[in-house]
């Protein structure tokens, strides 16, 4: 879009195009402090910059809170939900992931992650009446071999964690005949896979949720520091990939992202409400994420029979469904289940 067909003053225009920013992404990827820097426009004028950006890429018009009540936006028409296979956790979720939407879990090496992201590709598979979607996962992999003997000891224990759900039915189900892996090295070959094998497969109606695992990785050792602002060009190009798969097919789209130090207090609003610790990718990624969800290692262990576990938990740190608020796991045989009495 030429910059000329923006109804700005003229000043802002000419100060743009001596920033050499030639598109509205590369814009809305810049911060107003960073802006002002690069174009020498006051305030005022670079949040008038800004709106005139944000309006231009917009692809639909906003939804409005009655329009929502009424149930006029598709999306979430249906209040479908994707279960964890814990009921607990589903409560704490409202049901479980959101069929349209990014989903971010974020946490320390050792949290927890894989482990859910393992169990929601074999939640996905049950039937709806059984909080499933009927149909199977992709998961893709940035960094660390898919652990297969981690899946396998889950599909094995099933009947366990899903005490609920007939085993008649459970046996009758192929779980890892329907778990589609792909190994993603650098951020090209993830941009073929979200383009081209993904939608095939979404189509197909052969998978109904996507894993990422994990998304800071390959944006991390790619880029150095001083190339953020190309960083977040193709933070973004990257996630209306994410988008436009999850919106077309209803979808749920699980990221999950690596962490790093919290140097400021800022940071704490879009990190667990006590962790020194937030998710990696910035405020460019987390603008792009619809639910952030942490998960964290506590001191202490929790046992269930001849099992124990470090004891976990997994915290809403913002969702526009959901109230901030926890709840504490543990990882065992079967997969992730809340623990409701520590005593």
């Amino acid at each position: 879009m030429s910059w000329d067909h923006l109804q700005l003053k003229p000043q802002i225009i000419s100060a743009v195009q001596r920033a050499q920013l030639k598109s509205v992404r590369e814009v809305l990827c810049v911060s107003g402090p960073d802006l002002q820097k690069m174009t020498g426009l006051s305030r005022s004028d670079v949040q008038e910059l800004l709106h005139a950006a944000a309006t231009a890429s917009r692809t639909h018009q906003p939804v409005t809170a009655l329009q929502l009540q009424r149930g006029e936006c598709h999306r979430l028409e249906s209040g479908l939900r994707l279960g964890t296979g814990c009921p607990v956790l589903d409560q704490l979720l409202r049901g479980g992931l959101p069929v349209g939407g990014v989903t971010e879990l974020s946490g320390e090496s050792g949290a927890g992650k894989t482990q859910l992201g393992l169990q929601l590709c074999l939640s996905v598979q049950y039937p709806v009446e059984h909080r499933g979607l009927s149909s199977g996962a992709l998961y893709i992999c940035t960094e660390d071999p898919f652990p297969i003997k981690r899946l396998q000891q889950l599909i094995s224990e099933q009947s366990v964690l899903r005490s609920d759900v007939p085993r008649s039915l459970i046996s009758g189900l192929q779980f890892s005949d329907h778990i589609y892996i792909e190994h993603t090295a650098d951020l090209d070959s993830l941009q073929v896979c979200l383009l081209r094998r993904a939608p095939l497969l979404l189509a197909r109606g052969l998978v109904r949720i996507i894993v990422i695992d994990s998304v800071a990785a390959l944006f991390r050792c790619e880029f150095q520091p001083d190339d953020w602002l190309e960083r977040n060009k193709q933070l973004l190009t990257f996630s209306s990939m994410l988008h436009n798969l999850s919106q077309e097919f209803t979808t749920p789209i699980l990221c999950i992202n690596q962490v790093t130090d919290v140097f400021n207090q800022s940071a704490n609003s879009l990190s667990s409400s006590s962790s020194s610790v937030c998710p990696a990718l910035g405020l460019a990624w987390a603008n792009q994420v619809m639910v952030r969800l942490m998960m964290r290692r506590l001191q202490g262990k929790v046992f269930l029979g001849d099992q124990s576990s470090a004891l976990r938990r997994l915290e809403v740190v913002f969702a526009p469904h959901l109230a901030r608020n926890s709840q504490d796991i543990g990882v065992w045989r079967e997969g992730l289940r809340a623990v409701l009495d520590r005593d």
